[in-house]
């Protein structure tokens, strides 16, 4: 038989670890391909090229992200080739599976959970003719749904490599590899999946790491671990991040999920002393504050003790830290979500994701929907509409914030302004992101594309309506982020009111004459004043507290060589003050 095993990642720079499982099970008595496509391929050039491989049997591993782009392939494979086998597999299918056979009708079989082994019996069993006793499989036959026992757990260190394929090799440094080192969750949180498989169960520390040694050997540059809570065994974990210190290639990245208040002092201690700086980026889904929240949800979460692990890390200074918030679990209105915001955002993560809960099928939160009053999306991703304390008019204001967060803070292209307007100029941080993100949806600017310049500009305008009185403060401090941040010297700005050209020259003459007007620092760097003129951008901003009368000097330098910026701030001599 030619069999195919396929998907449609989120992105090109993913991998489906699922595809290289099954092919890897699967040998040596059958030769799978993989075929990866993205949600975003055309529809007639996933089907044509999935038909030119002319396969007996294509399995397709289902998610939430692509069952709706799924389902069309499928319906458009078995049109024009009856003939075909199709085995759907995953997270998404392994639920609700007679809903799924009525719903896709040109699908074969399904199969539940892990599908290494399953996948391969069910392969065998097409050959012989008689797939009817594969456990762990859900089929049709005369016209009666049918699901089998589920297939035993399997034992991890009987699993095949799933990392040893030449086709793989080429895409190592850009895409996304992932990794597991155990399979199960020890919580029971009833929005996740994970919660339902009962127990950890760990691949053999030792085969983990000569994988990762055979994946940076060849080029891996970005390898995510999987693991629901790495960090769940301290001494797997200690052993591991020890071993990725010590044996990590340059450039290498890892990631990890991590839960935050169980993670011992003298571990982040180890990790502050010990790793590089960006070897290591953890994710820490926090989700909620609210403590009856956290209740409902059977999440176990000690605040107190995950706000000492954030702050460690951050202190650290080694370690990136990604965030997670879910709007919209059971009891948490749209004042209490505003907490929990603030409460997040107050530790300045280095990317803080807001995201909506979504009724995953199989999770306690969807089984329980209409003690909740919840109104949810009936098909894929299943995200939430509101619920009995939360509006759907909550739900969209949410959502303005999750648009203007990821812009101004997850970008982090104006961080020196971000953090004047939620100290000092809005109430909150929550309060600051839910009025630019209502003014921006107002504006129409959700519906449009945006160049880097236009953020600025966009913010601007913002405050000039919603808080004019500090103006002036944002302005500058606006134009101190855009020129620090900018990793080339810009060709232009963004703003109107640029010092006169031959001011500017006059000004740059001067700093070349006389350095010191920019501090001991600048001096060092012996710039001439050709230097000045090509590798600079020089500003007279106005002065503020408290000397708000003393204009002052920005200039940043663009290091050609190493592309580093190195910027300096001074006041402006007076005899030199520029009318602005």
């Amino acid at each position: 038989m030619k069999i195919v095993v396929s998907t449609l990642n989120a992105k090109f720079i993913h991998t489906c670890l699922a595809l290289r499982y099954l092919k890897a099970s699967a040998a040596p008595e059958y030769d799978v391909k993989m075929a990866e496509y993205t949600i975003k391929d055309p529809l007639m050039n996933i089907v044509s090229d999935l038909h030119s491989m002319k396969a007996d049997v294509i399995g397709f591993s289902c998610y939430i992200w692509n069952i709706e782009e799924t389902i069309p392939v499928i319906e458009m494979l078995k049109k024009v080739n009856p003939s075909l086998t199709i085995v759907l597999g995953g997270p998404e299918v392994s639920y609700d599976v007679y809903e799924w056979l009525d719903r896709i009708p040109q699908a074969d079989y399904i199969v539940m959970g892990e599908g290494e082994e399953t996948f391969k019996h069910l392969l065998q069993s097409i050959e012989s003719g008689d797939a009817e006793h594969v456990k762990g499989i859900a089929y049709r036959k005369d016209g009666t749904n049918h699901i089998n026992p589920p297939a035993p757990k399997l034992s991890l260190s009987d699993i095949p490599s799933p990392f040893r394929f030449e086709e793989d090799l080429a895409d190592l440094g850009r895409r996304v590899t992932y990794v597991e080192t155990s399979r199960g969750c020890p919580y029971s949180c009833q929005f996740c999946l994970s919660s339902i498989e009962v127990g950890v169960r760990y691949f053999p520390a030792e085969r983990i790491k000569e994988e990762l040694r055979y994946l940076m050997d060849n080029g891996a540059k970005t390898i995510k671990f999987v693991d629901r809570t790495f960090n769940i065994r301290r001494n797997y974990a200690i052993d591991m991040f020890q071993f990725l210190i010590d044996e990590h290639r340059p450039g290498c990245v890892f990631q990890f999920e991590i839960t935050a208040d169980i993670m011992r002092p003298e571990v982040l201690e180890f990790l502050n002393r010990e790793s590089p700086k960006g070897l290591f980026r953890f994710e820490i889904g926090i989700q909620s504050t609210n403590d009856e929240t956290n209740e409902l949800v059977m999440r176990k979460q000690n605040f107190e003790k995950l706000a000492r692990t954030v702050t460690m890390v951050k202190d650290g200074g080694k370690i990136d830290q990604h965030l997670d918030l879910i709007a919209g679990l059971p009891k948490e209105d749209y004042n209490s979500f505003r907490k929990t915001f603030n409460d997040v955002f107050s530790f300045r993560p280095e990317e803080l994701q807001l995201g909506f809960l979504k009724m995953l099928r199989g999770t306690g939160v969807r089984l329980s929907a209409e003690k909740h009053g919840y109104l949810y999306m009936d098909n894929a991703p299943y995200e939430i509409l509101g619920n009995n304390v939360l509006s759907f008019d909550d739900v969209i204001r949410i959502k303005q914030v999750e648009d203007v967060l990821e812009k101004y803070w997850n970008d982090h292209r104006m961080d020196t302004t971000i953090e004047y307007l939620v100290t000092t100029v809005f109430p909150s941080p929550f309060d600051f992101f839910q009025e630019f993100g209502s003014y921006w949806e107002g504006k129409g600017w959700s519906r449009i594309g945006h160049q880097l310049e236009d953020l600025f500009r966009r913010l601007a305008a913002f405050i000039s309506i919603h808080a004019p009185k500090h103006l002036e403060h944002v302005t500058t401090l606006l134009k101190i982020d855009y020129l620090s941040k900018s990793k080339k010297k810009p060709r232009t700005v963004w703003w109107s009111d640029r010092l006169p050209k031959e001011e500017e020259l006059a000004l740059l003459k001067r700093i070349s004459e006389n350095p010191l007007l920019l501090g001991e620092a600048y001096q060092a760097l012996n710039l001439t004043e050709r230097d000045l003129h090509k590798h600079t951008i020089i500003d007279v901003l106005p002065g503020t507290a408290p000397n708000p009368d003393q204009q002052n000097i920005l200039l940043v330098y663009y290091d050609p060589k190493t592309d580093e910026r190195e910027v300096f701030y001074g006041p402006l001599p007076s005899e030199s003050s520029v009318v602005l």
